[in-house]
């Protein structure tokens, strides 16, 4: 036998072969899905297309839930700055980790036991324990001893407010006036039905952060700034308010024309 052959054969049997085999397990995991979703395509009329069309509906649906949520505007409460029609973007997540409705945010609440069954959109203007006035020697609403001026987006022409009160807001609610003071249903009609006209903070939605349409229209709602010096409340909360009102109890018939659609 040639000794090249031998050492040749040698040299195989020295170095046994070893299975190349290496665990695709990511590559195994990527078939897998390609198989579901070719399964579930040849399930759905219309096939991939449908499928795909389901999907994003499936995660609009999800971001509509937990994220944001769009409402329209079908009256002229928060004119200015929110006209009728007007379609806004409701941050749902802006006060679901800690943070609490601040003073001059625009929200949106189910008002359903205190202002009638809908959601309704209005600016808060008292949050727990403040002590809210109207109105100053300058008719000027008072928080917590300091005079807020509300020119840059209550109403032209209206009045901070026709009605007088002088309340003191109670722990875990807000008062909640209209920027059109002169056509808006808020917490000052309801200061002598249960619940004093307040707000839970557990039954707000969200905050409204931008208008989206018209295009024409959009923008993004800034917190008012007219509220930024308002000092901390002082002292204990009560257990509710103390005012005078626009109805007197048990007459206050619920009012959705301030409503906004989801």
């Amino acid at each position: 036998m040639d000794a090249e052959a031998q050492q040749t054969e040698r040299d195989r049997s020295s170095h046994p072969t070893v299975p190349e085999e290496i665990s695709d397990t990511a590559g195994a995991e990527e078939r897998s899905r390609f198989a579901l979703v070719a399964w579930a395509a040849d399930r759905v009329p219309g096939g991939r297309i449908s499928l795909t069309v389901l999907f994003c509906l499936f995660s609009l649906l999800l971001v509509t839930r937990f994220v944001i949520q769009p409402f329209q505007i079908p009256s002229g409460s928060m004119e200015p700055g929110l006209r009728i029609g007007d379609r806004v973007l409701v941050n749902k997540l802006a006060y679901r980790f800690g943070a609490e409705p601040r003073r001059g945010d625009v929200v949106v609440f189910d008002g359903t036991g205190y202002f009638g069954d809908a959601d309704y959109i209005k600016r808060v203007v008292g949050v727990g324990g403040d002590h809210v006035v109207c109105c100053d020697r300058q008719g000027r609403i008072e928080v917590n001893g300091r005079s807020v001026d509300e020119s840059t987006f209550v109403y032209s022409g209206d009045k901070p407010s026709e009605v007088p009160f002088d309340i003191v807001v109670p722990d875990g609610t807000l008062f909640v006036l209209g920027d059109h003071r002169g056509d808006s249903r808020d917490s000052r009609d309801h200061l002598g039905s249960p619940g004093g006209g307040m707000i839970p903070v557990d039954d707000v939605i969200g905050r409204a952060d931008w208008i989206a349409w018209p295009l024409g229209h959009w923008t993004h709602l800034e917190r008012a700034d007219g509220y930024a010096r308002v000092p901390a409340a002082a002292g204990p909360t009560v257990t509710g308010p103390t005012a005078v009102g626009r109805t007197t109890p048990g007459t206050s018939e619920p009012e959705t024309v301030d409503g906004v659609h989801g």
